[in-house]
């Protein structure tokens, strides 16, 4: 029973974190896609800045969708694929953003970060 709350809760977590997210730049578009370009400008990914927004909405929307829809499902059927794909997008956008923040050496950005990724991998060691 507390393994399953855990693994629930976890889940909730990042279908909340990523479908927040993800929607705010898929609502915002403009403004989000502005700011991801004005901080990668500096940067050898300045050319490449509209593509790897459209990736991490993209991977970021995914993410929070999967973690809500296999919450749901894990919950009423104990069947786990879903929400741990979820969690594993979860990891992998968490990853993308720690990346690009590490290069547009936002370092205190990409500190923050971790304690989501970590949260992320305790998520999937749950079912392991």
């Amino acid at each position: 029973m507390i393994l399953t709350s855990l693994q629930l809760i976890v889940g909730f977590f990042f279908s909340i974190l990523f479908l927040q997210s993800g929607f705010d730049k898929v609502f915002d578009y403009a403004g989000n896609k502005g700011y991801i370009k004005s901080v990668f400008e500096p940067t050898f990914l300045k050319g490449a800045s509209t593509l790897l927004f459209i990736a991490i909405v993209l991977l970021e929307v995914a993410a929070g969708l999967l973690s809500a829809i296999g919450t749901v499902y894990y919950f009423f059927t104990h069947e786990s694929a879903l929400l741990v794909l979820g969690l594993q997008l979860s990891a992998l956008s968490l990853l993308g953003l720690f990346l690009g923040q590490r290069i547009a050496k936002d370092y205190a950005g990409a500190a923050g970060l971790v304690p989501y990724f970590l949260v992320a991998i305790f998520g999937i060691w749950l079912f392991a």
